[in-house]
């Protein structure tokens, strides 16, 4: 009977299997909405939607700057990262197909749109980008129904590797249970920590995942997971702080500074 109830817990709370650790809250502010993603640099963080990109302290929570694109040229911004005085946002097309996708460039002081990487129609829809050991990542996800691209479903998504002039050098696919966990949606925000590791979500689950390049093969290891007070979409590392990283609450139009524990 024992054993009966545990396959049972085990197939009802997957998170038996891979941990029970939570990041928790250490500050909430209330903005005037929060869709997609985040950047954050020293005093500020910068919450990113569709076609805006408002600048908030990170102290207060005062605005402070707003972009907001007049061209009907952006549909879809997702993530961001400040990197040497520039902050660069992905960008698709999402829910259109065939997928098409680029990446944005601003002056995080004025939020001035300075320029672009098109990827055009390529391999899914950027999710998020970071920086590390010198070469560019970047997510593009895949979807299952709305905003899928026939016959593909969000097995497709993967994370893949640049040199600092675009060429692609890697790429790697994540776990078949971890794209259960997604459901019908995909990969929406990550970063990579110095020491190599990523921290990524899903669209909606109230929950971060720690995952690592694997030693060989082509499959992200997943090797943890961590409940938070959000719902997938966006994060970012606090460049000030590696223990702290902030989300969003789409729900609330809330941003959400957490404190890592691993």
């Amino acid at each position: 009977m024992i054993k009966k109830l545990l396959f049972i817990a085990l197939i009802v709370c997957p998170l038996l299997v891979l941990g029970q650790k939570s990041w928790k809250e250490t500050q909430r502010f209330d903005v005037e909405e929060a869709k997609q993603g985040i950047a954050v640099d020293a005093h500020h963080f910068y919450v990113i939607n569709n076609a805006s990109i408002v600048k908030y302290t990170k102290k207060q929570g005062e605005q402070v700057a707003v972009w907001q694109d007049t061209t009907g040229l952006v549909h879809h911004l997702n993530s961001g990262i400040i990197l040497n005085g520039k902050l660069y946002c992905t960008l698709s097309n999402y829910p259109q197909a065939p997928m098409a996708s680029s990446i944005e460039i601003f002056d995080p002081e004025t939020l001035q749109h300075t320029g672009s990487h098109s990827f055009g129609i390529e391999i899914g829809s950027a999710t998020w980008i970071d920086r590390y050991d010198g070469y560019w990542y970047v997510a593009f996800a895949h979807y299952t129904g709305r905003g899928s691209e026939t016959p593909k479903d969000n097995r497709w998504t993967q994370l893949v590797k640049y040199t600092a002039d675009w060429q692609r050098v890697g790429a790697w696919i994540f776990p078949p249970e971890l794209i259960k966990r997604f459901g019908d949606r995909s990969n929406s925000g990550g970063f990579i920590t110095d020491e190599g590791s990523l921290y990524i979500t899903g669209h909606d689950n109230p929950e971060v995942y720690q995952l690592d390049f694997p030693k060989m093969g082509y499959t992200l290891q997943w090797t943890d997971t961590f409940t938070a007070p959000i719902e997938g979409q966006g994060i970012a590392s606090d460049p000030e702080d590696p223990h702290s990283v902030y989300g969003i609450s789409r729900q609330h139009n809330q941003v959400i500074k957490l404190k890592i524990t691993r």
